[in-house]
């Protein structure tokens, strides 16, 4: 078995406590590696080597900096099939879903290949007389990047391209349910010739986060994960002094009319609340019918899910893996059986047994406005399913709502997109759409207990997150001038 090693002043080295973790493939319950459970004396170690390593890779230019990120690209093309299965085989999701989240991931870096542009700032001649203005952009310093299990190898690849070209060092953190995906990534970009503790890995769990977010070099940290930690790390974080962006949960809704072309709905809708068995922050976990689409809706829903095809991501034809783990398994099951008692209605039970494994089978279930789970992220393969008559009151709801990561609507009106575009409060908006996951030059763009800080992942939000503005007045009297 493999005991896994933290990646510090260019060289893979042991953690310094004695704790571990087991890594095991959700799908088979086999044993893939340990994972050391990191202190907070290796946290420091990363931090002062990659604070060691910034004044140089600051200082060198952004057109050579970019180079290491085309050179990556091609890396991370070679070995995708590689890369690919093992997300599958540490995650649980399809191959055909790691395959969709690792392009994602090099979408970020052919972004951040644009670098010598977006990190352009902007100059005024003539403020005054004799007097010009400019604005440049600097690095922020040393960078914390700490990621979930959901997504192994996009998410890290929302930040970590970024850090980098803008002139940063980076310490990375990975989830220890997921940490193999990392090491491969960073294996890679070590290959494209990152300079010795540019980036760095420590593994681990909360002591580790603990040690990032109160390290005096830390000046940024990046994290996705629930609500909960989010929120206690953009207070934590804060309160030390750093920029933070924590992407936090989510009760995606989706709203089908009566004027929605029904088939394609179905199918999108399966897609988005059962693929990559719930776990994503953009799932839409909460289907809203409205009119007389109901009845319909319902029993398309609950034929796409009895029809799902559960198993082995590496298995052909399977269309939904396992959950991350036993224990997020039986957490669902707790919460379907809250659901019932709360008066749901199930249509579809997926509460299956399995031999091994962590698996569920797709639930649908009607959910009554009193029910706890209307506001609840499951994180599971459940699709919850209301009912309003009007759509202003479908709206009225959603904003109510303490979650504002994305919402959806299906339908063939024009004027109802526009209005629910004008009017919904999320950050991600769908129309037709079940997922609507912004490319990587877009800003991932959660609201409300959502994302806390400012400045998204992606694109020219993660320009600006790791950068600093510097605005510089300057005057050259002519009589300072040497006279030839």
């Amino acid at each position: 078995m493999t005991l896994l090693a933290n990646w510090i002043e260019h060289r893979w080295e042991p953690a310094s406590g004695s704790a571990t973790q087991q890594v095991i493939n959700p799908a088979t319950d086999e044993v893939l590696a340990e994972v050391p459970l990191s202190t907070g004396e290796d946290v420091d170690r990363a931090v002062q080597c990659a604070q060691k390593a910034l004044k140089g890779w600051r200082n060198t230019p952004v057109t050579e900096r970019i180079q290491v990120m085309f050179k990556y690209k091609q890396l991370l093309e070679d070995n995708f099939e590689q890369i690919a299965r093992g997300i599958t085989q540490e995650c649980g999701k399809t191959l055909d879903e790691s395959r969709g989240e690792l392009r994602r991931g090099i979408e970020n870096v052919e972004v951040a290949c644009g670098a010598p542009i977006l990190i352009q700032g902007y100059h005024n001649e003539d403020i005054a007389p004799g007097i010009d203005e400019l604005m440049i952009r600097q690095p922020v310093g040393v960078c914390a990047i700490i990621t979930p299990f959901n997504f192994p190898a996009m998410i890290p690849l929302w930040f970590l391209p970024y850090a980098l070209v803008c002139g940063n060092t980076v310490v990375l953190k990975p989830s220890e349910r997921v940490p193999q995906t990392l090491v491969t990534l960073l294996n890679l970009l070590n290959q494209a010739g990152l300079p010795a503790g540019v980036a760095n890995l420590v593994h681990g769990a909360k002591e580790v986060v603990d040690a990032i977010l109160e390290h005096p070099l830390v000046k940024a940290v990046s994290f996705v994960g629930s609500t909960q930690v989010a929120r206690y790390i953009y207070a934590k974080a804060s309160q030390h002094g750093k920029r933070v962006q924590a992407q936090g949960g989510a009760k995606n809704p989706i709203i089908v009319l009566p004027d929605a072309d029904l088939e394609m709905a179905t199918k999108i809708v399966a897609d988005s609340a059962f693929g990559c068995a719930g776990q994503r922050c953009l799932a839409s976990s909460l289907a809203v019918t409205v009119g007389g689409v109901k009845e319909e809706f319902l029993e398309s829903m609950r034929a796409a899910g009895q029809s799902r095809k559960v198993g082995n991501g590496l298995d052909e034809g399977v269309q939904m893996g396992p959950l991350i783990n036993k224990a997020s398994r039986d957490r669902v099951k707790g919460l379907i059986d809250i659901g019932v008692q709360q008066g749901a209605e199930l249509l579809l039970d997926g509460r299956a047994d399995f031999d091994k494994g962590s698996f569920l089978k797709p639930t649908v279930m009607t959910m009554p406005m009193s029910s706890e789970l209307l506001t609840t992220e499951i994180f599971g393969p459940v699709l919850g399913v209301l009912h309003f008559e009007d759509m202003d009151k479908v709206i009225e709801w959603i904003n109510q709502g303490k979650y504002g990561n994305q919402a959806c609507l299906f339908t063939s009106s024009g004027a109802n997109a526009r209005k629910f575009r004008h009017e919904a409060e999320v950050g991600n908006l769908g129309i037709n759409i079940g997922v609507a996951a912004p490319m990587a030059f877009f800003p991932f763009s959660g609201w409300k207990d959502s994302f806390f800080g400012d400045l998204h992942a992606q694109g020219r939000h993660g320009i600006e997150f790791y950068t600093q503005t510097k605005v510089v007045v300057e005057r050259w009297p002519k009589e300072w001038s040497r006279k030839f």
